[in-house]
């Protein structure tokens, strides 16, 4: 087991744990900065970097960078292509849309990516990635499936075959800017069938949202678009990670 997988299952080991999700197509450096160091003041775990939509490589460079030099808990790449890959990251999760109809996002762009991680020596974390609900600009980039809120048992089916086929944790995705998030009966049913650590992301915008995932079975909650709106986000970040703990 590497450094970075180690420090997160230890995290959680203790606690539900909270990521903040920054879009470096949605941000510049010294935003991302800002985000990022408001998030750790916060106790946020760990600074998550990516989104759907291409972003240039440049920008994605300066961005961790920036971030780099100010943040010390770890900065894990969330890519939505090959483009989301950077050498200055801590971790990548390495994820496989298992819910694609284009085997390009299962297993394509995987191969193409992985010589960039063995070369950048980032750490790869295996990842089932399943798209739930609206999914959002994550379902269309990614030409999934999304599955349906009322049929929590297909979602557990992926999980259970996610777990299987040796991925360390399970993210079910309801999509950013998503008007409701992944509901408890699903995180709850997919929880009974798997043993690995379940991340949660997507319409998370409340204390509420936080309880509910966690009472149903999520290790990990994800925010990302409420960062980005958000005029006081360490007191936004900080509400969201008092709520990780049971009340």
């Amino acid at each position: 087991m590497c450094q970075i997988e180690k420090y997160i299952l230890q995290k959680i080991k203790k606690s539900p744990i909270h990521m903040t999700l920054i879009d470096p197509e949605k941000t510049y450096p010294k935003q991302a900065l800002e985000i990022a160091k408001a998030a750790e003041g916060a106790g946020t775990s760990a600074i998550m970097i990516g989104g759907s939509t291409l972003t240039t490589p440049y920008n994605l460079d300066k961005i961790i960078k920036a971030i780099k030099k100010k943040v010390k808990i770890p900065i894990i790449l969330f890519p939505g292509n090959i483009s989301g890959v950077c050498k200055y990251a801590d971790a990548i999760w390495f994820m496989s849309l298992l819910n694609s109809t284009n085997r390009y996002f299962i297993t394509g762009a995987q191969i193409l990516a992985a010589p960039l991680v063995k070369k950048y020596s980032l750490e790869p974390i295996p990842l089932g990635y399943i798209i739930v609900g609206e999914g959002g600009t994550a379902a269309i980039i990614g030409q999934a499936r999304p599955i349906p809120y009322n049929k929590p048992e297909i979602s557990a089916l992926y999980a259970l075959a996610a777990q299987y086929l040796g991925m360390h944790f399970v993210y079910l995705e309801a999509g950013s800017g998503a008007t409701k998030p992944v509901p408890s009966n699903m995180i709850k049913l997919v929880r009974s069938y798997i043993d690995i650590p379940i991340i949660v992301g997507g319409g998370i915008r409340t204390g509420i949202d936080i309880q509910n995932a966690v009472k149903a079975g999520a290790n990990i909650v994800v925010t990302g678009t409420i960062v980005e709106k958000e005029a006081l986000i360490k007191e936004k970040i900080a509400d969201l990670v008092n709520n990780l703990h049971d009340k």
